[in-house]
């Protein structure tokens, strides 16, 4: 597994595919690998990174507050030092709000946005089912017995939890100019279509597709219908300026 060091952490990423660039950013608790059923599609068209966000896999996990702004900050110094000028992003969950702030305070550096599951700033409903999950995890000392499957050190889950409780983009997502995918499964309460109104209406080039049948994770819900709808969007945004600096791994 290649690793590169940005933004003072060394981080972990898997490559698979050729083509334009195309990063792909985890949701909470995740490292590179939860997209594995997408990435087996894409990288038929696209180079698709999967990375491992600070305090997961194997990219460092360092003490400090986390924030989705600075999860962002990572990815750009990510590009940064791997030498890809521009991406196409993709996240799911805090994945895409990580995106959604890449987007906004880099937008030069994103060729498409897709956004699944997303939120602009996280309301009552989600401090407390969020907070709920930290309760259990600090009681059963192990999240990975509480979620998840696979090792996740307490810490680091309570930092990226942290992250997604003080969530707040609202307030740049008129910055945002990339061509953006916005989806939602139709019965996710965590992040739900409450949140598309206003996306859709400050995201000025942006489109709604919601998944029928599906809550939060469609990815693992409706794998073929998600990975058809969202390649079609990706393919249709190949071209101008998603390129990678020679050398790049």
């Amino acid at each position: 597994m290649p690793k590169v060091k940005a933004n003072n952490i060394t981080m972990n990423y898997d490559q698979q595919g050729t083509g334009e660039p195309l990063i792909l950013i985890p949701y909470l608790a995740a490292d590179h690998a939860c997209y594995a059923f997408q990435v087996a599609e894409y990288a038929k068209h696209f180079t698709c990174i999967s990375l491992d966000l600070r305090g997961t896999g194997e990219t460092d996990q360092v003490e400090g507050v986390y924030s989705t702004e600075l999860l962002a900050d990572d990815i750009a110094a990510f590009m940064q030092a791997a030498g890809i000028r521009k991406a196409h992003i993709s996240g799911l969950s805090l994945g895409a709000a990580t995106g959604l702030w890449l987007a906004a305070k880099y937008p030069d550096k994103v060729q498409s946005l897709s956004l699944h599951s997303a939120w602009p700033k996280t309301d009552h409903f989600q401090r407390t089912v969020i907070a709920g999950f930290q309760v259990m995890a600090k009681g059963l000392g192990n999240v990975a017995e509480m979620v998840i499957l696979g090792i996740f050190p307490l810490a680091a889950f309570i930092q990226q939890s942290n992250a997604v409780i003080a969530h707040d983009v609202s307030a740049q997502l008129g910055r945002i100019t990339a061509p953006t995918q916005i989806t939602f499964g139709r019965t996710d309460q965590l992040t739900s279509t409450r949140f598309a109104d206003q996306m859709k209406g400050s995201i000025s080039s942006s489109e709604l597709l919601i998944f029928e049948g599906c809550a939060h994770a469609p990815i693992y819900e409706k794998v073929e219908e998600f990975n058809q709808k969202t390649l079609q969007f990706l393919k249709r945004h190949t071209g101008a300026g998603s390129t990678r600096h020679a050398g790049v791994v």
